[in-house]
C-alpha cells in the first residue's frame, strides 16, 4: 500500500469529525492528519482505514478507534522531549502519533505476534521509539523509570500500582479500567505519595492481560 493524496484528504476529514467530537489539541490533531493509519491495518479494510471505528489486527487484538487514541493523547498534555512509556504496541499506530509529537517513547507488547510484526513494520517505516519491548506492561519499565506520561492502550480491571510508582511527580497515567466496559481514567502524580484521580466516561478496549481460566 502506498500513501496518496486520497489518502492525505481522508485523514483532514478525519481529523475534522475529531475537532467536531471535542479534541481540541492542535498538535495531535496535525499527528492525525500526518500519520497514514491505513498502513497500519490489513489492506483489506484500507479503503475504511479513515473511519472512526476499531478494526482487527494480528493476535485478535484491534487497532483502537482514531478518537480514543486522539483523547487519550490530548490527556497526556505532552511536551517535546518528554519520557514516554507505552502499555500496548499493539499495530504502533498509537506508538507513532507519541512519535509524531517529538516525545521519547518506550513501548510493550505482550502478545508476540504482534511484538515482531510491528517491530518490523517500525524498522519499514522508519519510526524510531526508544525501544520495543515483548513482556509484561503490568509491571511498567523500572529500569527506565520515572516517565512523564504513560499510557495503556488495553484495558486493565485496576491500575497496576507499578505503573503508578514509575511516574515523576508531576507525571499523567492515562489507562481504561473495567472489565468488559472500560472507564477511562487520568491518574496525576501530585507528590511522592499523592495521586489526583479524574474519570472521563467509558470506552472498550481488548483487556491488557489474558483470561487464564
Amino acid at each position: 500500500m502506498k500513501d496518496t493524496l486520497k489518502h492525505r484528504g481522508m485523514r483532514n476529514h478525519l481529523a475534522q469529525i475529531l475537532i467536531d467530537k471535542g479534541i481540541a489539541d492542535r498538535k495531535v490533531l496535525d499527528a492525525v492528519r500526518e500519520i497514514p493509519r491505513h498502513l497500519f491495518m490489513d489492506s483489506s479494510f484500507e479503503g475504511h482505514a479513515y473511519q472512526d471505528k476499531a478494526f482487527p489486527i494480528a493476535a485478535n487484538q484491534t487497532i483502537s478507534h482514531p478518537y480514543t487514541v486522539a483523547f487519550q493523547t490530548e490527556l497526556l498534555q505532552l511536551e517535546e522531549g518528554q519520557k514516554v512509556l507505552e502499555i500496548g504496541t499493539g499495530s504502533g499506530y498509537q506508538t507513532a502519533i507519541l512519535l509524531n509529537l517529538r516525545v521519547k517513547v518506550w513501548t510493550i507488547e505482550r502478545q508476540l505476534e504482534l511484538f515482531k510484526k510491528t517491530n518490523l513494520f517500525f524498522k519499514k517505516m522508519g519510526y524510531r521509539p526508544k525501544k520495543i519491548i515483548f513482556g509484561d506492561g503490568y509491571k511498567g519499565l523500572p529500569e527506565q523509570a520515572p516517565f512523564d506520561c504513560i499510557i495503556v492502550t488495553a484495558g486493565a480491571p485496576e491500575v497496576p500500582k507499578a505503573l503508578l510508582s514509575q511516574l515523576k511527580v508531576g507525571g499523567r497515567l492515562v489507562i481504561p479500567i473495567g472489565f468488559e466496559e472500560q472507564i477511562m481514567t487520568l491518574f496525576v502524580r501530585t507528590t511522592e505519595k499523592e495521586f489526583s484521580k479524574t474519570e472521563y466516561g467509558s470506552f472498550r478496549f481488548v483487556p491488557l492481560l489474558e483470561n487464564k481460566n
